[in-house]
């Protein structure tokens, strides 16, 4: 089982911090830093100092960790035009030396698009899937060649499809809760499939689901399959409670909905995702000034995994 740290700075963060918590991901041993890709906060934070960029943030990141990978989960796919973004992405896995992950979404929080004048079209899945097609057809566009798109939303003639990522292939993920069209895109461009906070019993019904989307289509690679899930981790009920109060939460839900509890509870309930083929936890950290809290998954959660 792997173990991922997933940061959510539009809360608030600098790019300082961001970069603390990277190198302590690095030096700890997870596999790997990942943001999510947003501009405006969510719930009752003031979002101080304000929103750092993604690919900015990705972009100084791979200058200054050596072996960790580096993604999204997820890039809002209205945030950016799918050839920029191609570029953005291979631009920053050649700057990494080749540990860029991408996860891809549709989009779909309306108010931050409001907020700094992004339009918000009402017709968002069907753009996903030729901006999927179109990233992904550039990076496997060989060199000398040109790349040709013309679909309903977006129309590229006679690409350089440049530049080329580092990687041979950058790993892409697809993530949701959707019964039908979500799997169905995950079994054609996905790499892994990744479940945002749901509960064992859901991530287990929407993985077969992307499983008989992926046989369906006649796919012979496997999928990675991965959660994500807050973490919430104490020595003793009373720093699980201390925890918990400073990312506005309750021990008790978030025992229920995410990881937390004593490293034991949290490495028993790892296990039953594992039971039902998860590979990957994405671990929410909300309180990105509280390094132990890093350390003591570490030492204690993720040493009895691995």
């Amino acid at each position: 089982m792997d173990l991922r740290i997933f940061t959510e700075p539009q809360q608030g963060a600098t790019y300082d911090t961001l970069l603390a918590v990277a190198k302590a991901t690095e030096d700890l041993g997870f596999d790997a830093f990942f943001r999510s890709d947003h501009y405006l906060r969510m719930g009752s934070s003031d979002g101080l100092p304000g929103p750092t960029d993604a690919w900015i943030t990705l972009a100084g990141l791979a200058r200054e960790t050596q072996r960790i990978r580096l993604g999204t989960l997820m890039t809002a796919g209205t945030f950016r035009l799918p050839g920029v973004l191609a570029i953005q992405v291979a631009q920053v896995d050649q700057m990494s030396g080749g540990r860029i992950e991408l996860g891809l979404g549709a989009g779909w929080f309306e108010e931050e698009h409001r907020a700094y004048g992004i339009p918000f079209p009402k017709e968002k899945f069907a753009r996903l899937e030729e901006q999927l097609e179109i990233v992904t057809g550039l990076w496997q566009t060989e060199p000398g060649k040109t790349f040709d798109f013309h679909g309903t939303h977006y129309d590229l003639t006679g690409s350089p499809a440049l530049p080329k990522p580092a990687q041979k292939k950058i790993p892409v993920l697809i993530g949701g809760h959707g019964a039908v069209r979500t799997p169905r895109l995950a079994a054609r461009y996905a790499d892994e499939f990744n479940i945002p906070f749901a509960s064992v019993e859901d991530s287990a019904r929407q993985f077969g689901r992307v499983r008989a989307a992926a046989e369906a289509a006649g796919r012979t690679g496997e999928l990675m399959y991965s959660n994500a899930l807050v973490v919430c981790v104490g020595r003793d009920d009373r720093e699980v409670a201390r925890r918990a109060a400073a990312i506005g939460r309750e021990a008790d839900e978030l025992k229920l909905n995410g990881l937390a509890g004593s490293p034991a509870e949290v490495v028993d309930k790892i296990g039953r995702y594992a039971e039902i083929g998860s590979r990957r936890v994405y671990l929410q950290i909300l309180d990105l000034d509280d390094l132990d809290h890093l350390e003591l998954i570490s030492s204690q959660v993720q040493s009895q995994l691995s």
